[in-house]
C-alpha cells in the first residue's frame, strides 16, 4: 500500500481509501447498493486496516445514517488508534422531511456535524465534505459555516464531491477573499469508461493542486469482468441488475473491458483488478475509494495494489477509452501546441 499527500496538505492517505456505501441497507435504493451489518463492517474494517488502508469515506445520507453508525461501532469494537486513521463524511442530501433537513445552510451543517459525530462516537472529522453543490446557499456561508466547525476543532480539513470546475474554483476565490478555510480535495465519479472529469475538472484540480477521491471506479460494477455486454445483468444479485447507476456510455465501457480481459487473463488476474490499477497510474488521482459488499471483493480490490501497467497497455487502455474532441478543449490543444516546447535556434 502506498500513500499519497492529500491535496497542498501535509496530510497521508492511503492509494486505497474503504467506502461504506455498502454498509446498513436501509430501505430504497441503499437495499440494493449493500445491507452489510456489524460483523460482516468489523471483518471489513479490520481487513482494510490490516492491509494498510488508513483513509475510511462515508456520509451521513448512506443508508440515513446507520453506515456511519456500524462504522463509529467497528473502530469502537476493534480498539483501532484514532490518530493513525483519516475518517472522512459529508453532508448536503436529505435526512429528514422538515424544511431544512438538507443542503448546506450554517443551520443544518452544525446540526449534521454533531449527528455525525455522535453515530461515528468520533470528537473530531478528519476530512468533512459537502456532498454536492447547493443551488440555493451561497458558497459564503457554507464556507463561513465550515471555517468555525474548523476552528472548533470538530473538523481538521474540508473537502466538496460532484462540483463543476467553475464551482470549485467560485469556492476557491471565496475562501481566499474571506481569508476562509478552503477545500483541500474532490470527490468525482472518474472510471476508464467514465472520463468526463478530464475536460474541465482535472485541469482544476491540477492548477490549484487539489487532492482526487474518485467513487465508484469500477462503474458500479460494470468494470468488474462480471458482465459480458450492456444487455448482461451480470450474475444474481449483482447491484447493476437492481440500481444501474452511474450513468455510463455501456458500448464504450464495454470496448475498456474487451482490452483489460486479456491483461487480466495474462496476469490471472480479475478485470476489475485491471481498471484500478488504470486509475492509480494516473499522477492526478489521490486515492480510489472501494466498496465492497462482501470480503472476496474486498480482497480482489486490495490486490490491485499490487498490478504495475505496462507503458505500452497504459497507452491502449488510454487510446481505447479516450473522449471524443469536444470545443473550446480541441481549440485549446490547437492553439496551445506552439508554446508546447521552447523554441530552439539551430
Amino acid at each position: 500500500m502506498r500513500y499519497r499527500l492529500l491535496g497542498q496538505t501535509g496530510l497521508y492517505v492511503s492509494e486505497l481509501c474503504l467506502g461504506t456505501m455498502t454498509y446498513g441497507g436501509n430501505a430504497g435504493i441503499w437495499e440494493a447498493i449493500g445491507n452489510l451489518q456489524q460483523d460482516a463492517v468489523n471483518e471489513q474494517v479490520k481487513f482494510a486496516v490490516d492491509a494498510g488502508i488508513n483513509f475510511i469515506d462515508t456520509a451521513n445520507v448512506y443508508s440515513v445514517g446507520k453506515s456511519e453508525s456500524l462504522l463509529g461501532q467497528a473502530l469502537k469494537t476493534l480498539g483501532l488508534k484514532r490518530d493513525q486513521l483519516i475518517v472522512a463524511t459529508k453532508a448536503h442530501s436529505s435526512m429528514d422531511d422538515s424544511p431544512n433537513g438538507r443542503g448546506q445552510s450554517r443551520h443544518h451543517l452544525f446540526n449534521q456535524v454533531d449527528a455525525s459525530l455522535k453515530r461515528l462516537q468520533l470528537e473530531y472529522i478528519d476530512l468533512y465534505q459537502l456532498h454536492g453543490f447547493d443551488p440555493l446557499t451561497p458558497f459564503e456561508e457554507s464556507l463561513s459555516a465550515l471555517n468555525d466547525l474548523v476552528r472548533s476543532g470538530k473538523v481538521r480539513y474540508i473537502g466538496l464531491c460532484n462540483m463543476a470546475a467553475w464551482q470549485i474554483m467560485k469556492s476557491l476565490c471565496v475562501s481566499e477573499r474571506r481569508n476562509l478555510a478552503k477545500f483541500v480535495s474532490v470527490q468525482a465519479y472518474y472510471t476508464i469508461a467514465g472520463r468526463d472529469l478530464e475536460r474541465e475538472v482535472v485541469p482544476v484540480i491540477q492548477d490549484q493542486k487539489l487532492g482526487l477521491m474518485v467513487w465508484s471506479p469500477l462503474a458500479g460494477g460494470l468494470l468488474s469482468g462480471k458482465f459480458s455486454s450492456a444487455e448482461d445483468k451480470g450474475p444474481a444479485g449483482a447491484r447493476r441488475g437492481a440500481f444501474d447507476f452511474p450513468l455510463v456510455d455501456k458500448p464504450r465501457a464495454f470496448k475498456c473491458v474487451d482490452a483489460m480481459r486479456p491483461m487480466a487473463s495474462a496476469r490471472k488476474i480479475s478485470v476489475a483488478q485491471i481498471a484500478l490499477a488504470w486509475l492509480l497510474a494516473k499522477p492526478f488521482v489521490t486515492t480510489v475509494i472501494v466498496g465492497a459488499r462482501s470480503m472476496d471483493q474486498l480482497r480482489d480490490n486490495i490486490e490491485s495494489t499490487r498490478v504495475q501497467l505496462e507503458d505500452a497497455e497504459i497507452k491502449q487502455l488510454d487510446e481505447i477509452s479516450a473522449l471524443p474532441a469536444e470545443y473550446p478543449g480541441w481549440m485549446l490543444a490547437y492553439q496551445g501546441q506552439a508554446r508546447a516546447k521552447p523554441p530552439v535556434k539551430e
